[in-house]
């Protein structure tokens, strides 16, 4: 990719994530999805694991801005490749091994990442928008990205690390979009989301044990069923969300200083 449109697509990644769902029409306007950069591959599978044979955690062979559109991924094992900036839009990657690996600033839409174990993986400004992670293992991970509409049914997000980029905020608050995405049964114990984006969200029967989602977006989620032990949400806003059946209820701290409060659907 020419270096103008790189510098392009990288800032309408930045400004996505920092005015999430309400503005991404308009953004994605500014990037040229129907191109070969971004909807082909520039190699096959085979000639894929022949680079990644050279490749360890240790020492992870460097695929940034590669471009793997389409390709069928299944169980590929990456090794902890650099995976930053690459492009993997409507990539088949079900059961793949992509734990550890840099996809910082990829593009991974509509992307199959079903079953594939992502534990550790850091995933900050990548765009995820309607990507399959249903039973991914993100654990540890970090995520940063937009996940609007994508489908997180049942994944392993233990301690994974979704609170926004209190520390980059040149561009203003980078943090995690979810959006209208579904993270039914999902395991997120432990996890830190403060800040992040579940607005619309669907979080049925979610295990939230101990998260944190400390001014976190929730208007319009749903958590019915959800077990909400030790989950702190002091400052969220939970207008019209649905707090419906939730487990261990007596034990969620900060709904009494949430905002909009009186808007929560309760019972």
């Amino acid at each position: 990719m020419p270096n103008k449109k790189l510098r392009q697509v990288l800032l309408t990644m930045a400004l996505i994530l920092f005015f999430g769902g309400h503005a991404l029409a308009d953004m994605m306007d500014h990037v040229e999805m129907d191109t070969p950069d971004m909807n082909e591959a520039e190699m096959t599978r085979e000639e894929l694991i022949q680079l990644l044979e050279k490749s360890s955690p240790q020492n992870p062979v460097d695929l940034s801005s590669i471009r793997l559109s389409s390709l069928d991924l299944r169980n590929v094992d990456f090794k902890g490749a650099n995976l930053r900036s690459a492009r993997m839009n409507k990539t088949d990657l079900r059961g793949a091994n992509l734990s550890q690996v840099n996809l910082d600033i990829a593009w991974m839409l509509g992307a199959n990442l079903e079953g594939a174990n992502l534990s550790g993986a850091s995933l900050f400004s990548t765009q995820m928008m309607r990507a399959n992670l249903k039973n991914a293992n993100l654990s540890k991970a970090r995520i940063v990205a937009n996940l609007s509409h994508a489908n997180l049914e049942g994944a392993d997000m233990t301690e994974a690390n979704m609170a926004a980029d209190m520390k980059n905020q040149s561009m203003g608050l980078m943090r995690l979009v979810a959006r209208s995405a579904t993270l039914d049964n999902a395991n997120m114990t432990g996890s830190k989301a403060g800040r992040a984006d579940f607005e619309f969200a669907s979080l049925q029967g979610a295990n939230l044990e101990n998260a944190d989602f400390n001014g976190t977006e929730l208007a319009g989620a749903d958590f019915t069923g959800a077990n909400v032990k030790g989950l702190n949400i002091d400052g969220a806003d939970v207008a019209t969300t649905r707090l419906l059946k939730l487990k261990n209820v007596a034990e969620m701290i900060g709904l009494d200083t949430t905002k909009n409060r009186d808007e929560a659907i309760l019972k």
